[in-house]
């Protein structure tokens, strides 16, 4: 039998400096050995997250484009990934892409970046959560953090949440139409920070140290380095593990470095820890 490759399609903008997006996702994705192709849908000259007077391009008119051209190529993809989706409009064409572009037995994957601390990011109006519901709905794993999590289902945000509150979230958020959630940010006692699973198989919990600082682009190395196991394994628990792992080493890697922490993780130093996860 023939080892064919895997495919994966990651949607979200090109952030072209700051380590995060698809300047993330696609070294990650395509050193776990899988082939990354990419949908951006904006460029910015660097992300938002403690920079001032960036550009930014709204690729939204491209993505339709884009997409039939790829309809003549016959593409399909064992896996389509989504971060940051901008507007409505740009949801409403990713819900079509994914109709048209998951290959059988693929899946997809949504990290809905939009929320953190409490609070909706700039730009976002208050019903966005409930657009990014209907999306989430499609998806065979979802990737929030509490924040996330919280506005996803229409609820006040709990900032300091005990085990039976996660876990009655977790089985919340399946209920959107997701059958594998992943929350992420989850911490029960000082010093401990990690990620809650659920799915048929139960909830499951996985800690690591956690680091002091904020250091930006981490979700996405998480989300992409979670997708690169979970599409060789489809173990929920396991992929999780494995990406909060390579976050945490992307982490340490950073602490060794001087320099700004918005200009992301030094992830490039642990891509080595990808390599053959594929086989």
């Amino acid at each position: 039998m023939q080892n064919t490759q895997k495919r994966v399609l990651t949607i979200q903008d090109i952030s072209a400096v700051g380590r995060c997006s698809i300047t993330v996702a696609l070294p990650i994705i395509s050193a776990a050995g899988i082939e990354c192709s990419v949908l951006p849908t904006a460029v910015l000259s660097t992300h938002t997250g403690g920079f001032e007077g960036y550009t930014y391009r709204d690729l939204t008119s491209d993505i339709t484009p884009i997409a039939n051209h790829w309809k003549t190529l016959g593409l399909k993809f064992d896996a389509l990934y989504t971060g940051y989706l901008g507007s409505f409009e740009q949801i409403e064409l990713v819900s079509g892409i994914f109709d048209d572009f998951k290959a059988p037995g693929g899946v997809v994957i949504i990290d809905p970046v939009m929320a953190d601390n409490g609070v909706l990011y700039g730009g976002f109006s208050s019903d966005f959560p409930a657009a990014m519901a209907k999306l989430c709905a499609k998806a065979d794993v979802i990737l929030p953090n509490l924040t996330e999590a919280a506005f996803l289902l229409g609820e006040e945000y709990n900032p300091a949440p005990d085990k039976d509150y996660v876990d009655g979230l977790l089985k919340r958020l399946r209920g959107l139409g997701a059958p594998n959630v992943v929350l992420t940010g989850v911490s029960f006692e000082p010093g401990k920070l990690g990620i809650a699973s659920h799915n048929d198989s139960g909830t499951g919990y996985f800690f690591r140290e956690k680091i002091d600082g904020y250091y930006h682009g981490t979700g996405d190395v998480f989300a992409s380095a979670f997708l690169a196991k979970y599409l060789s394994k489809r173990d929920l628990l396991e992929s999780a593990g494995f990406a909060a792992n390579f976050t945490v080493s992307c982490i340490i890697e950073k602490q060794k470095i001087p320099g700004e922490a918005r200009y992301g993780v030094p992830f490039e130093r642990c891509l080595g820890q990808l390599a053959g996860i594929d086989k």
